[in-house]
């Protein structure tokens, strides 16, 4: 018999540095889930990830268990990586932080494509291609 589906819970942690402080102790605490032992499995599982952002879809279920699964990076986070930025533009209409060639906006979206409501590459690269303008960076040859 399936197990009983207590809540669905959303996290983004920095790869194989989970600990019990917040956001993940209060995130799991009230659920009286097991924090330590989420942050050891986490960490074992996104370690060869460290320092970069992992989102993390948490099951929790009836009986305080759980289960988990690791997404791709956000894709600001990617596109802050490719272009060796340390965060978008406070302005991003005014003021242009860095520019996207179209080799490094398909090398994001494919990253990226199990994670997006995409039907193909030609849509996942301007559902990136919009993040990357809402970040004050300017996409080049767009069609």
């Amino acid at each position: 018999m399936a197990k009983k589906i207590k809540q669905l819970i959303k996290l983004q942690i920095v790869g194989g540095a989970a600990n019990p402080s917040p956001p993940v102790g209060t995130a799991l605490g009230p659920h009286g889930v097991n924090i330590q032992d989420f942050c050891a499995k986490f960490n074992e599982a996104s370690k060869d990830r460290k320092g970069e952002v992992v989102p993390v879809l948490l099951t929790l279920y009836e009986d305080r268990t759980f289960s988990f699964i690791l997404k791709s990076a956000p894709t600001s986070e990617m596109i802050k990586k490719i272009l060796n930025l340390p965060k978008g533009s406070g302005k991003p209409l005014q003021e242009k932080v860095g520019k996207l060639s179209d080799a490094q906006l398909t090398e994001i979206a494919k990253a990226k494509m199990a994670d997006l409501n995409a039907n193909d590459l030609e849509a996942a690269k301007k559902i990136i291609a919009g993040t990357a303008r809402q970040m004050g960076v300017t996409v080049e040859s767009q069609k």
